[in-house]
């Protein structure tokens, strides 16, 4: 046994008591002597980010938050039901097809029907069932390259759909209302409890969800149209030169089922896309073409500012919330960015139509058989982004994330309810991507040509303590103040991430201003293009819903920005706010800059040395060494890690756990595990259950069979474990016990 770890005993736990084997050691099981509480040192306002590629859920998180009222799984135990307050987040659950009339800026105006709502046609909710294993695997693929037979295939299916009744659930008009009505006020959350408060998909961590749903039972609509079981949609390429098009197919005249009318004729082939269009074709620098300024966005959107669940999913959305407005109001950096502006630059102008049909405007976008498309690639940067095996790219794990749910009609056209922790496998729902090697992507190390000379630090600007902001159409400077960063030896495990929180607009308004940060070349009146290294991103949103005002905010990398510009070393950051549309009533609530945590912190592992006795907090990362169980038939068990402790129910808490890492003070930045790495067992993660002073236990579950197989430790006689904290928060938690369980 390792001397260089605490040791933790473990207590064995299995189906027959005569086979249970208890030991003594450090291990204490009871909480009641050690409560977290608000005033922890560690406490502070810090992001940490999360690390993981595959999702790997807790064994007992599969849970409807709605039923933990009526019998407390997963996250909570039944002793601390009384503390739960009636504030407990529940996840959003899409209405029955009852809604209402949409709405939108100029409905005057509005060249599509305002009456999304999807045909009712008396049937019961169903469940949702995966295709069979034996099902084949629908694989799209790329529009600009598809063969005679896929495109033909894809054109009768289209026709097929185009000629049903427009009160068919799978009619060209139904399937593009379903957009109409999830995204401009034609549901509430009454199934959530809040009949009053509108259900939005979009600028929040529902948006790739939600759509991947969305395209799933359109595809599979299509195919059955064409009584073809291996349909699968084709995908624009846009993140790829040879796809910066629009592609050939969807050109010609109303005898191609593919064409729509309310296209921007300026942006036909041969014009090349823009990914970081703002409504206005823009001039960038002549030694840059435009598809080379658009991998630089491509790397932007999925690297750069896409560091954790939060910045490339969107924000946290629960019931009860507003659009967009929650404890932690951000949209993903694809959806704010690429996504947002290949819509404006597929829709008709809002100088012709004011309300930006098709592609323009969220109501009427699924018109446009383009629409389906585009979208495909944008759930394919969903995979991509996994791909990447980065620390902090890992879908949520939270249960009001998982049990999100939303309602379609199949092929079949049975009303069939889908939860978010279904849609995370693309292979059981049987589709995926041809051409998607991670490896071959164009965009991965397109970051901008560095400035070769270091200038003087950025100058003047506003300090973000006079809030709010107000951005008018002129630009608008702010002096930020960089924080201390880490420790020299801990550096490389965070990163300095730029917030722009509480941004507010009018929901039926096109809104999009653009980021730079130390521009030290362009006039106060100027700025420079967003293939220059000191742009950091976009903040960018299409017309839908009321005109409530709609809170919410953005995040941008900075590492990689601040080294390109030459300004490691300046204090303060400039943050140049220019407005790429009218800014009407847009205010800025704060403009900050913080430290997120990427990975194990190895600073802490000398301190790692001295026998740890539970209760004891987290802290910044705990590792400890258990012994595993004794196993008579292991044929006939699974072996599972079960984490306890007790936590604050006004915190939000998530930790990643690995087993068995290799790490130690000597190891380098590469040598860190992964996402992709076989020693992650999982993340834990909850959000606050109410504002009071109670605390709730909890336990998570990890299975260990296959992990031991993979890491070749199966052998061994103990395991390492190792639980990192993934928000400043969950540093105050308090680890009760950790074992292994025979089950």
């Amino acid at each position: 046994m390792s001397t260089s770890l605490p040791l933790i005993t473990s207590s064995v736990t299995t189906t027959f008591t005569a086979r249970t084997k208890k030991t003594q050691g450090f291990r204490v099981s009871s909480c009641n002597n050690v409560t977290p509480t608000n005033n922890d040192d560690n406490d502070n306002n810090q992001l940490i980010l999360p690390e993981t590629q595959k999702l790997v859920l807790p064994n007992n998180m599969n849970v409807d938050r709605r039923n933990l009222l009526v019998g407390l799984g997963g996250v909570c135990t039944a002793a601390n039901l009384a503390s739960l307050s009636s504030t407990l987040a529940s996840p959003i659950t899409a209405p029955d097809p009852k809604c209402k009339y949409s709405y939108v800026d100029k409905p005057g105006s509005a060249i599509r029907t305002l009456k999304c709502c999807p045909p009712n046609l008396g049937k019961e909710v169903k469940p949702f069932v995966f295709p069979h294993k034996k099902e084949p695997v629908r694989m799209r693929w790329p529009a600009h390259k598809g063969t005679k037979e896929q495109v033909e295939k894809y054109k009768r299916a289209i026709a097929a759909m185009r000629a049903l009744p427009d009160d068919h659930p799978h009619s060209f008009k139904q399937q593009a209302s379903i957009h109409c009505a999830y995204c401009n006020g034609g549901y509430t959350q009454i199934e959530s409890g809040f009949p009053d408060v509108e259900l939005q998909i979009h600028n929040s961590w529902l948006f790739f969800p939600f759509h991947r749903w969305y395209l799933y039972f359109y595809e599979r609509i299509l195919g059955k149209l064409i009584d073809d079981p291996t349909f699968a949609l084709p995908y624009w390429n846009w993140d790829d030169p040879a796809g910066m098009e629009i592609p050939e197919i969807f050109l010609g005249d109303e005898s191609n089922p593919l064409y729509d009318f309310f296209r921007d004729p300026k942006h036909l082939p041969p014009r090349v896309v823009d990914l970081a269009y703002s409504g206005k074709d823009q001039d960038i620098d002549p030694s840059l073409d435009q598809k080379e300024c658009n991998l630089i966005t491509m790397h932007r959107d999925m690297i750069t500012n896409a560091v954790d669940d939060i910045s490339f999913f969107g924000g946290v959305y629960v019931g009860g919330s507003e659009p967009v407005k929650n404890g932690d109001p951000s949209i993903g950096s694809v959806e704010a960015g690429c996504h947002t502006a290949m819509h404006l630059w597929v829709g008709r102008p809002r100088s012709e139509f004011p309300n930006g049909e098709d592609m323009g405007n969220f109501y009427s976008a699924g018109y446009d058989p383009l629409f389906f498309v585009h979208h495909a690639n944008v759930d394919r940067m969903w995979k991509l982004w996994k791909d990447l095996c980065l620390p902090g790219h890992v879908e949520p794990v939270e249960d009001e994330w998982l049990n999100s749910s939303y309602l379609f009609y199949d092929e079949n056209e049975d009303l069939i309810r889908v939860y978010n922790k279904d849609a995370v496998d693309m292979r059981k729902l049987g589709f995926d991507y041809s051409h998607t090697d991670i490896n071959n992507v164009p965009w991965r190390n397109s970051r901008p040509a560095k400035r070769k000379e270091k200038l003087p630090p950025a100058s003047g600007g506003v300090h973000p303590g006079k809030q709010p902001l107000k951005l008018t159409d002129k630009n608008l400077k702010v002096r930020v103040t960089r924080p201390d960063p880490p420790k020299d030896d801990d550096r490389k495990n965070y990163k300095e991430v730029l917030f722009i929180d509480g941004i507010k607009h009018k929901g039926n308004k096109l809104v999009k201003f653009d980021v730079f940060v130390n521009d030290k070349i362009s006039a106060d009146d100027q700025a420079l293009s967003t293939c220059d290294p000191e742009y950091a991103g976009g903040f960018a949103q299409i017309a839908h819903g009321s005109d409530m005002a709609m809170p919410c905010g953005a995040r941008f990398g900075l590492d990689e920005l601040l080294e390109d510009t030459n300004s490691e070393d300046d204090k303060v950051a400039v943050v140049k706010l220019v407005p790429r549309t009218p800014a009407e009533k847009i205010t800025i609530g704060n403009i900050r800059i913080d430290w997120v945590s990427a990975s194990i912190p190895l600073a802490d592992v000398e301190k790692l040395n001295s026998e740890v006795f539970l209760p004891v907090k987290l802290g910044n990362i705990l590792k400890v060494s258990i012994d595993r169980p004794d196993v008579i038939e292991k044929r006939f068990y699974k072996e599972v890690l079960s984490i306890k402790g007790k936590n604050l129910d006004n915190k939000a808490v998530k930790f990643d756990v690995f087993v068995n890492d290799k790490v130690n003070k000597n190891s380098k930045k590469e040598d860190l595990p992964t996402p992709c790495s076989p020693e992650y067992a999982g993340r834990f993660a909850r959000l606050p259950l109410n504002n009071g002073d109670s605390s709730s236990d909890f336990e998570v579950t990890f299975d260990l069979d296959k992990l031991l197989r993979d890491t070749k430790t199966n052998h061994k006689r103990e395991v390492v474990v190792a639980l990192v904290p993934k928000t400043a928060e969950t540093k105050s938690l308090i680890i009760t016990d950790i074992l292994i369980k025979l089950v």
